[in-house]
């Protein structure tokens, strides 16, 4: 018995027409939108994780699919000096 196979893992061509892209517009987009948490490619084998594209995707209109984006690590020294202001003012 045979079974088809739809692999989550795809080479460039296939990633960029997940975007609706050509390769040639992906190539000239993808620096951007790696700055912007676009999933990489794997480092062994150079494929693209379908799933994870499609879950950035949702992410870029969170709300709308009842999602939000990870908040950022806050700076502990930030934190510690503002809530040592607050105290302060709060003394004084």
């Amino acid at each position: 018995m045979r079974f088809h196979v739809e692999p989550r893992d795809v080479p460039a061509p296939a990633a960029a027409r997940r975007l609706g892209l050509t390769v040639e517009e992906f190539d000239q987009v993808s620096e951007r939108l790696y700055s912007r948490g676009f999933p990489r490619p794997d480092p062994d084998t150079n494929r693209f994780d379908l799933d994870a594209i499609d879950q950035w995707r949702r992410l870029r209109n969170g709300p709308l699919f009842g999602l939000s984006q990870p908040q950022a690590a806050k700076d502990a020294g930030a934190v510690v000096r503002a809530r040592v202001e607050k105290m302060r003012r709060g003394a004084g």
